[in-house]
């Protein structure tokens, strides 16, 4: 096996020499005896790249891959132009290390700060940090440069996905901050319980648009309803969505953050994804993360940086609000990709056949006798049917080679995307009669 310590051995030497030791193990010489490894790993012995390549492929043949995917829940299976994922292949992409010295960076720079315009244009907002891990962290963080001193409790609507409550509550727990959760009503935020449990000591209140049961939520009343007491509003947002939607700014939104994975991104067993982050320049210096800027250099030509550099890992822990001090740069160029790709009319395009396609799988099975529609509001690409036997409608479609909505308390989340065709949605409105008959 090759070595992949770029010195010599001879250069090794001379180093030791240099620190007054003849062998590479007396620098861990405080490490007790019994904690060494003194024999070799017992790994197997090599293979040549076409062994390894069927080896992986025998792994990878026990996968199950769906032709057609009906879930969501926060992973969109959405289709990807093959230039999306050719160009962040390349290896100058890659390879590439966070951008410490922007003089050899302005291409990863520049990619960067390409994200973040779009990503600013897409919810109304001012300014687009360079990205978080994933939309969970992306709203833990939004709930944190909201709190100050005198206000430190986060509210968030019961309608957010699971997994966001959850992420949002361990941060919270972290930083000995209190977390409400503002129940629902008929598939939406309860107004009303909202108006009372805001008062001075609220920071934010956080809503997901749509929401985890693809429900349109009151954004801009919402909004008010926040503002009035003084406490910032965050909104947590499907891009895809944003296409045709209001924009978080035009619902009054201070921070509109959400799940970039839609963008380009496969499902990829739950990663790599990438949160996004966007708000007003009131607020940008409370914006966690990296933030690109352009500007001249010395000659007049066009160069970026990294701008408002005093932040995360440059400054004492204690006085930091964000524990985020790298980003997601390559899926934030993925993500960048899809949506120059796209532009504008194609990511319309997208959230258009969206919507038509899961209204007409939802009024194809909601005329089914036994499934119903169990919230009856506006939706996007995906809804909340009470329907009977899930278990054996998900067997059913699986041996179809069809994924079906997620099951969820007696009835099923199902997601339509662009992807799927309207005979594979009339096939599975004829297997689910088949079930239940």
């Amino acid at each position: 096996m090759g070595s992949y310590v770029p010195s010599t051995e001879e250069q090794r030497r001379e180093m030791l020499k240099a620190i007054g030791l003849n062998d590479y193990r007396e620098l861990y010489r405080d490490v007790p005896e019994n904690m060494i490894l003194n024999r070799p790993l017992d790994l197997p012995e090599g293979k040549s790249e076409m062994e390894v390549r069927n080896a992986l492929a025998e792994m990878a043949a026990k996968n199950t891959v769906y032709k057609t995917v009906l879930r969501g829940a926060g992973a969109y299976d959405h289709y990807i132009p093959s230039i999306v994922k050719y160009i962040p292949a390349k290896e100058e992409f890659l390879t590439a290390y966070t951008p410490y010295q922007a003089e050899i960076s302005q291409g990863v720079l520049q990619s960067i700060f390409e994200y973040q315009t779009m990503i600013a244009e897409l919810t109304g907002m001012d300014v687009s940090n360079a990205s978080v891990y994933d939309g969970a962290t992306a709203a833990a963080e939004a709930a944190a440069m909201c709190r100050d001193r005198k206000r430190r409790v986060t509210l968030i609507s019961a309608t957010t996905h699971p997994d966001v409550i959850n992420t949002v509550r361990t941060y919270c727990y972290g930083t000995n901050d209190e977390l409400v959760v503002v129940p629902a009503k008929d598939g939406k935020t309860d107004i009303e319980a909202l108006k009372n449990m805001l008062n001075e000591g609220v920071a934010s209140f956080y809503v997901q648009q749509p929401n985890f049961y693809g429900v349109f939520e009151d954004a801009e009343a919402l909004g008010e309803l926040v503002h009035a007491t003084g406490a910032m509003f965050v909104m947590g947002c499907n891009p895809i969505a944003l296409a045709i939607m209001k924009t978080p700014r035009d619902c009054g939104a201070d921070v509109a953050v959400g799940e970039g994975q839609p963008l380009g991104m496969p499902i990829g067993f739950g990663g790599p994804y990438l949160g996004f982050m966007a708000t007003t320049t009131k607020h940008i210096r409370k914006l966690p993360g990296r933030i690109v800027g352009e500007t001249t250099d010395h000659d007049g030509n066009r160069a970026y940086v990294l701008s408002l550099q005093a932040r995360e890992q440059h400054i004492r822990r204690e006085k930091a609000s964000s524990n985020i001090c790298s980003n997601e740069a390559l899926c934030a160029l993925t993500a960048g990709l899809y949506m120059a790709t796209m532009g504008p009319d194609g990511m319309a395009e997208v959230a258009n056949q969206c919507m038509a396609k899961a209204h007409y799988l939802e009024n194809a099975l909601t005329a089914i006798p036994g499934i119903r529609l169990r919230y009856d509001a506006p939706f996007f690409h995906e809804f909340l049917l009470d329907m009977p036997k899930c278990k054996e409608i998900e067997q059913a479609l699986a041996e179809k080679g069809i994924l079906s909505g997620l099951p969820y308390e007696d009835g099923m989340l199902w997601c339509v995307t662009e992807k799927a065709s309207k005979a594979t949605l009339d096939e599975v409105v004829s297997t689910v009669k088949e079930v239940l008959a």
